[in-house]
């Protein structure tokens, strides 16, 4: 192109030398084949992948930007297939599917403001002395963390010494972020805009029943999609709601436990405690860590003795860990076959994508899509390594390794 000339080619267009020689790297090396690697890069394998990084990429951006959307369609997804069995039991005993929906969301909008209205006392007694037991379990945890404070200061010396400069005095600038209220409900309006949608979209997927399995099979064309279709619908529906209920009826049973051992401790509050307890257990890993946080931090501000203190997060550890080496493995051995890499690694991308709630609906989310790959040809393999590993397969690579 002539100097001084503009250029109005895209960038998607780059220019080119098609006359251009490379030199190769070594001696004798063999010469880039351009043409060859053009062939390369159209065949249909290629575009494939490229097509399938890319829709990774979009199906990515789509769940991140979109979550105010998605959310609250997902919770009510959960929630329909959790209680569509109790609304087909109405609809048995001779009540029609509208009416059977209005009873299920209506009883559980009762419950609902029936627990908020019974914790609300505790709740706002623990509220109103919170900035004074922050600021005493602050002190004791200084008295706790003392040597290593020394240590940080020692080294922070020796750093100033080894690189012979005064130390400078740095300006200390402090950025005030949402609380911890906002990360995790968002805003008043908000989260009661998205509980509204919650409550209507599930009314609406209670009525309506079977209407949308029953179109998709009616569009799919095939006879084996329209069988898998109705598979996965059953399996899924199954699985979750039996998952959703024995992990209630769990957690409330830990919670009425951690409640009346909290409560012979001397620990006040011991309702609202095993609430929380009920609440974050359907975290996995990530909530008993956060409610024995929660349970030193409160021990700390109760109690003078810091012995005595530590005696309550470890009395929750303890309930704790039988419940999740005993009582889970018993109640969830052919419920939910994940592995705990794969239901790790799901969490924390459910909690990098929509924060708390989808660390809330991980669990559920993972054991659908297994559910979905196992069912479908294209994507069993990524069923099979969300799943389990057994007696077979362990012994299947025992003879590989010694082949």
């Amino acid at each position: 192109m002539p100097a001084g000339q503009p250029d109005d080619r895209s960038i998607l267009a780059p220019q080119v030398d098609e006359h251009a020689d490379a030199t190769p790297v070594e001696p004798g090396a063999p010469k880039p084949d351009l043409r060859r690697t053009a062939s390369a890069l159209a065949t249909v394998r290629a575009r494939s992948l490229s097509l399938t990084v890319l829709s990774i990429l979009a199906l990515l951006y789509t769940l991140f930007f979109a979550r105010d959307f998605l959310l609250p369609i997902v919770i009510a997804l959960l929630l329909d297939l959790l209680f569509s069995p109790v609304v087909r039991a109405l609809t048995r005993l001779g009540l029609g599917a509208p009416l059977g929906a209005a009873v299920v969301v209506l009883g559980l909008l009762a419950i609902v403001g029936l627990g908020v209205y019974e914790l609300s006392t505790p709740v706002q007694r623990w509220a109103n002395t919170a900035p004074a037991t922050l600021a005493t379990a602050e002190a004791k945890l200084k008295k706790l963390l003392k040597p290593l404070e020394r240590v940080r200061q020692t080294a922070e010396q020796v750093e100033t010494v080894t690189s012979g400069a005064a130390p400078a005095q740095a300006t200390e600038v402090v950025v005030r972020g949402p609380g911890i209220v906002a990360r995790v409900f968002g805003t008043t309006q908000r989260f009661f805009a998205g509980a509204l949608q919650v409550i209507i979209l599930l009314y609406f997927l209670l009525a309506a029943g079977d209407l949308f399995l029953q179109k998709l099979v009616k569009v799919l064309p095939q006879l084996h999609d329209k069988r898998a279709a109705v598979q996965i619908a059953r399996k899924a529906e199954s699985s979750i709601s039996m998952y959703l209920i024995t992990a209630l009826a769990m957690n409330v049973a830990e919670g009425i436990v951690v409640g009346v051992v909290l409560h012979l401790l001397g620990m006040p509050n011991a309702v609202l405690w095993g609430a929380l307890v009920v609440f974050l257990e359907f975290i996995p890993y990530l909530g008993a860590t956060v409610m024995t946080l929660i349970l030193a931090i409160a021990a700390l501000t109760t109690f003078d003795s810091v012995g005595r203190a530590l005696v309550i997060p470890g009395a929750f550890l303890a309930i704790n860990l039988v419940q999740a080496q005993l009582v889970s493995p018993l109640l969830f051995s052919m419920r939910l076959t994940l592995n705990p890499v794969a239901l790790f690694v799901g969490l924390a991308f459910w909690w990098w994508i929509w924060g708390i709630p989808g660390a809330f609906i991980a669990v559920p989310l993972m054991a659908t899509l297994k559910i979905v790959c196992d069912h479908i040809d294209a994507l069993a393999p990524i069923g099979e390594f969300l799943g389990q590993r057994d007696s077979d397969e362990r012994r299947e690579t025992v003879r590989v390794a010694q082949a």
